[in-house]
């Protein structure tokens, strides 16, 4: 199992890699690729993953995507309402083949994986992009290591004993103090090629410690619907380490605090 982990651990590390170096539209068809499939599994928990529900979500990303690379639509509210109304069509027209949740996961789900996703390629697309997107990464993944390392030297106390009952108070801790050194040293390395000042960097890690927070609600949050439904993994893409949902839980919620943040507080 361990070799087993490792090794998908290494191929998805080298595929993140290969696409965030290249970047533009292979960046944001690859993410597309990974957000279609990452709804596929949310969607399988809501036993919709094959239907016309379904469908119009797969569909829905896809319009998505497309926009934000070859923008055609004026406006993101109309792609919302539209959206919507799709769904709602879909609901009315084959009453009662669906239940309520199933369309409120339909919707929901977009905005949860795809939208959310897109953010690590508009993070990309910034100014020092190429170095500001990878902080999502350390900041979720970086999070997550050195909560384990802390959480299993020194942790006693339970942050969600009836979510995730490994998980405790000292290795949240460890893993937000963890992201903020990483996060230093990072800009540290590559402060002339990302032009910042040292204020810039502190103002970084203090984003990235937000992100390590949210990074925490975001592993919760999957782990809280896999509950709800008496799921243990989303998928068996990755061998080792479940599905999409189950390797980028985390990566889905850091990636609009870094992007946000990093564009109105770092980057104006």
């Amino acid at each position: 199992m361990f070799r087993t982990r490792l090794l998908s651990g290494i191929v998805l590390v080298i595929t993140a890699l290969i696409l965030i170096i290249t970047g533009g539209k292979v960046l944001l068809f690859g993410l597309m690729a990974i957000s279609i499939i990452g709804l596929y599994e949310l969607y399988r928990v809501f036993q919709m993953e094959r239907s016309v529900l379904g469908m119009a979500g797969y569909i829905g990303t896809v319009v998505y995507y497309a926009n934000l690379g070859f923008p055609f639509l004026p406006d993101f509210e109309i792609f919302v309402l539209g959206f919507l109304i799709l769904l709602m069509a879909v609901y009315v027209l084959s009453f009662p083949k669906y239940r309520a949740e199933q369309v409120f996961a339909g919707f929901i789900g977009v905005f949860y994986v795809a939208v959310m996703l897109s953010c690590v390629y508009q993070a990309r697309e910034l100014p020092a992009g190429n170095y500001i997107v990878w902080l999502i990464f350390l900041c979720s993944w970086g999070c997550d290591t050195c909560a384990y390392c802390v959480g299993v030297l020194i942790g006693k106390h339970k942050m969600a004993p009836r979510l995730s009952p490994k998980k405790s108070v000292e290795g949240a801790a460890g893993g937000i103090i963890g992201t903020v050194l990483l996060t230093i040293l990072y800009g540290f390395v590559f402060q002339k090629q990302m032009g910042l000042s040292w204020e810039n960097i502190f103002i970084l890690s203090g984003i990235t410690a937000a992100g390590g927070v949210i990074s925490m609600i975001g592993d919760l949050t999957a782990s809280a619907i896999k509950r709800n439904y008496d799921v243990k993994d989303y998928g068996t893409l990755i061998p080792g380490h479940g599905g999409i949902l189950d390797r980028f839980d985390s990566v889905i919620f850091t990636a609009p605090i870094i992007y946000y943040l990093a564009r109105f507080l770092v980057l104006s």
